[in-house]
This record gives structure tokens, C-alpha cells and sequence, in this order.
């Protein structure tokens, strides 16, 4: 129980970090504004995303989105929920990443039931080339999938590395 605990608070500051700097980036920039962080390189940026990652679908009608961004993601925070309980007790990685995962679905969820769209504002880039503008639930996100793949690849590790090896004749 412990450990759900301390997954739980992960997940609850997650959030509230996410909805703290995205209120923080709406109540102190207008829509479209960047702020240099670091020339060259960084800058916070406000853009609004109705779609989902890089945009993608941020055209489509209201019902599409409705159903792609709202309901879907919803059914998903729930199975997520299940994945932490059933792994909960196993190694800690499998729980890690689904509460990552869970909590910055969470985040950007809050915003599509509140706002119709995703508040972004890290904006990194290099010369004219702009990689997608991102924000803390986004990042929980990405980080709880490549912890995820990594945890695939070492389960499929020891997995070989068990197997009896054959004898060569």
C-alpha cells in the first residue's frame, strides 16, 4: 500500500503542476506570445492544441474530437487504473509508467473538459525548424512511454536470458 501511495502523490503533484503552469502561462501571456528562455533554442510560447499530438486532428469536426479526445481518453484512465493495481505489486517500473502516463492524461483531460483544448507552452527549436509545443502533462506522458518501452525490452531480456540455451552438437 505503500507504494500506491507514493504513486498517487506523484501523480496528484504532476497535476497540479501541469494546471498551475498552464493557468500561469493563460493569466500571464496572450495567446500566441513567446518569451526568449533561452535564444536559439527555448522560448514559452501560449498556443492552444483542440487536436492531439502536434496538432494532428485539430481540424476535425466537434463530434470526431469529442469522441477521440474526450471519451476515449477516459476509457483509457480507467484501464491505465487497472494496469497500476495489477502491476502494483510487482516490480515498481510497470506501476511508474502507467502512473505517469495516467496523470499527464489526466492533466491535459482537465483542460479538454474545461477549455475545448490543451494549453501548450514549451516551445523548442532550432533556427526556423519548431518541435511541437508541449507542456508537464505531455511530458509525464512521454517519459512514462519510453520507461515503458524500456520496460518491454529488458522483460524481453530475461526472458531469453532464462531460456535454456541449446547445446550445439
Amino acid at each position: 500500500m505503500n507504494r500506491l501511495w507514493r504513486l498517487t502523490l506523484m501523480m496528484v503533484a504532476i497535476v497540479i503542476v501541469d494546471q498551475l503552469t498552464k493557468g500561469a502561462i493563460q493569466s500571464n501571456f496572450t495567446l500566441g506570445e513567446s518569451v526568449p528562455v533561452i535564444d536559439g533554442f527555448f522560448n514559452f510560447t501560449y498556443v492552444r492544441n483542440p487536436g492531439a499530438a502536434f496538432g494532428f486532428m485539430a481540424g476535425a469536426s466537434d463530434g470526431i474530437r469529442k469522441i477521440l479526445f474526450l471519451l476515449l481518453p477516459v476509457i483509457a484512465c480507467f484501464y491505465l487504473i487497472f494496469l497500476i493495481f495489477r502491476h502494483l505489486e510487482d516490480n515498481l517500473l510497470p506501476s511508474l509508467t502507467y502512473s505517469l502516463i495516467l496523470s499527464g492524461a489526466i492533466g491535459n483531460l482537465i483542460d479538454r473538459f474545461t477549455l475545448g483544448y490543451v494549453v501548450d507552452f514549451f516551445d523548442f527549436y532550432h533556427k526556423s525548424y519548431h518541435f511541437a509545443a508541449f507542456n508537464i502533462a505531455d511530458s509525464a506522458i512521454t517519459v512514462g512511454a519510453f520507461l515503458l518501452i524500456y520496460d518491454f525490452i529488458l522483460s524481453i531480456k530475461n526472458k531469453d536470458s532464462s531460456e535454456p540455451q541449446e547445446a550445439d552438437s
